[in-house]
């Protein structure tokens, strides 16, 4: 059987993969030159560090992770407001957390590809046409490819899905925020943030920084905005929006590096119906984006594909394995991106009020039994055991 997935990012890494592993002749289109370098540190938890495990990769994202002692939400002068300890978080999700950026994440998948796995970057699907038993893939070198299954594992503005599905405007919902990434160097900063993840204690606008190796900083931002069109320079607009929260903030934005090199989109969501047609099926962002706001973007884009792949080995047809593939995943992309839209409020507050009470709610958290449980889970949804089942389903059928 042969599979095209288009897509080089978590969730095409983590399907080829799984694919491979069931026998399956695997061919992966990136429309970008190489892997890409922009990305912000991520908590990888919740079923994708449960699929993770499974396919062994595990070992690779902990040697690539990053220690983070605990989130510090700091005012406008550097002074602590509130905290909250990464080993409490992830003791209350079982205890599998592991910080990373996200081109690490990648690069982990990536590795632990076989070199029978071909990688083609610099192009992308032009022309997309289901046939008899199978799907045929005009791509914009001029190449043609035939599989048994193409899958669209190419993000919130995935090519696949609008050739395919739609235009985009059917399926995004905006959730009301803009979100920026980057990496700068500078050595005072770096020892501010070492060993934290600090967060601005702010109104309408956040900015978040991680110490990496080196002098190395990362640099997350959101913001609140009614308007979901992108701005024409990104490193502009972060400085015009950003540069009130004082603190690092001034220094962080005059490092920030040319827009080419910034990671810049809207939050958003992706609602489907449904998520396959005939032979081509949607996996990761593509077709159910969670949002930054839920946590687990790279949680899902890692489980689902885990569970398509399963549901396919162990079909009689590949139409009856995408079916069991969204029976099994929709509930669980549902919850997260319900939590994340119940979760916006609180995750950057639109007044002082709600900064007030969070503020509050973080600090009896490290005092008041089950607290940190109920603020963990009201932020993460429901823990899902659906990866798990469906390993030791798969476990049971080739006993």
């Amino acid at each position: 059987m042969k599979a095209v997935i288009i897509g080089a990012g978590i969730a095409g890494l983590a399907l080829a993969q799984r694919l491979d592993a069931h026998g399956w002749q695997v061919t992966v289109v990136e429309r970008a030159p190489g892997p890409r370098p922009q990305g912000y540190m991520i908590d990888f938890f919740g079923p994708g560090h449960d699929a993770a495990e499974l396919m062994g990769v595990l070992p690779r994202i902990q040697e690539l992770g990053h220690r983070v002692g605990e989130a510090v939400y700091v005012d406008e002068r550097g002074r602590r407001r509130a905290s909250v300890g990464f080993d409490a978080f992830a003791a209350s999700l079982g205890g599998g957390l592991v910080s990373i950026m996200r081109p690490e994440l990648e690069r982990a998948l990536r590795e632990s590809l076989p070199e029978r796995v071909e990688i083609r970057y610099g192009t992308g699907p032009r022309r997309i046409a289901e046939e008899a038993g199978g799907v045929r893939v005009e791509l914009s070198d001029g190449t043609e490819l035939e599989a048994d299954l193409l899958a669209g594992a190419d993000g919130i503005h995935s090519a696949v899905r609008r050739l395919v599905f739609g235009e985009e405007q059917e399926y995004l919902r905006y959730l009301g925020f803009h979100t920026a990434a980057y990496v700068f160097a500078d050595a005072r900063v770096h020892a501010l943030a070492a060993g934290r993840f600090h967060l601005t204690d702010t109104i309408g606008a956040q900015m978040g920084l991680y110490a990496l190796d080196g002098d190395g900083v990362a640099v997350f931002t959101v913001h609140r905005t009614s308007d979901p069109a992108l701005p024409e320079d990104p490193r502009a607009e972060l400085r015009r929006v950003y540069a009130r929260l004082g603190w690092v903030v001034p220094r962080a934005l005059e490092l920030c590096p040319p827009p080419e090199e910034v990671y810049y989109d809207q939050v958003a969501q992706i609602e489907m119906d449904r998520w396959s047609r005939g032979r081509t099926v949607l996996v990761g962002d593509a077709c159910y984006a969670v949002s930054l706001l839920a946590g687990q973007g790279a949680s899902l884009g890692v489980g689902g594909p885990f569970v398509l792949a399963e549901e396919l080995a162990r079909a009689g047809t590949v139409e009856e394995g995408l079916r069991r593939y969204e029976e099994r995943w929709r509930p669980v992309a549902e919850e997260r991106q319900r939590a994340a839209r119940v979760g916006t409020r609180w995750f950057l507050p639109d007044g002082r009020t709600r900064l007030w009470l969070r503020r509050q709610a973080l600090r009896a958290a490290g005092f008041v039994p089950g607290l940190g449980n109920l603020i963990a889970g009201s932020l993460t949804g429901k823990p899902s055991r659906v990866v798990k089942d469906v390993a030791l389903e798969e476990s049971a059928r080739t006993r």
